[in-house]
């Protein structure tokens, strides 16, 4: 029978999914506020339609599924059959009427939520393995879904703002991004966001100084910051 409550007991997971589905709620609400008509227009990720940002979403929270159903049976699960599939399945979702689009990204994150709910307090810590190849705890799972739902509300170009995240969340993504940069290119780059340190400003070659949330628009490429070069590719 599925339970219900969320049978983990991890505290750290248990806030996780706290914050995941307060970005749900404010994806969800984000995207109430585009037209259908709307749909068809600019997001604010060059090249992308308001329609395949939300056909994204949507089979972001399919494919993460799978990665939790990996966790439950112990049968892998990947993510996508192949980046075509995953670029194939954004292009028909996007082609979809506004009714069927928008049941979409709100079904799969049902069952997604629903997923970890029910997934027992001794399977958190199975190993599944992203789409790019990393292999980490299903637990990571709620992060991945966390910066999907948040950023991409922002996205929707809808009123959403990086600055309505909540600051755990944005000083998270900011640890995120600066670390994918040392690990991916060595760029040495520190940020001093209010009370928050991310890098050595001592060693960095770039010392970025801003408040927490424009860091963070700044960092993830939602923002610019007087004086300051775009900032490196994050994803």
């Amino acid at each position: 029978m599925p339970a219900r409550h969320d049978l983990v007991t991890d505290p750290a997971v248990v806030a996780d999914l706290a914050a995941v589905r307060f970005g749900t709620a404010y994806f969800r609400r984000a995207l109430q506020h585009v037209t259908d008509g709307g749909l068809a227009g600019p997001s604010l990720l060059p090249g992308w339609s308001r329609g395949a940002l939300v056909a994204h979403v949507g089979y972001n929270a399919r494919a993460l599924t799978r990665l939790v159903e990996w966790a439950a049976t112990g049968v892998e699960n990947p993510m996508y059959a192949s980046p075509e599939a995953r670029d194939a399945e954004i292009a028909y979702g996007a082609s979809l009427r506004p009714v069927a689009l928008r049941n979409l990204a709100e079904h799969a994150a049902i069952d997604l939520d629903v997923r970890w709910r029910d997934l027992p307090a001794e399977r958190w810590s199975v190993t599944v393995r992203t789409a790019q190849g990393r292999e980490v705890p299903v637990s990571e799972t709620v992060w991945m879904r966390m910066r999907e739902v948040w950023l991409h509300a922002v996205d929707l170009d809808s009123g959403a703002r990086v600055h309505d995240v909540p600051a755990p969340v944005l000083e998270r993504l900011l640890r995120d991004v600066v670390g994918t940069w040392s690990r991916r290119d060595s760029v040495e780059v520190a940020v001093v966001a209010d009370d928050v340190e991310v890098g050595d400003p001592a060693s960095a070659v770039r010392v970025v100084k801003a408040s927490l949330a424009d860091a963070t628009a700044w960092a993830t490429g939602r923002g610019t910051l007087p004086g300051e070069d775009p900032a490196p590719r994050w994803l």
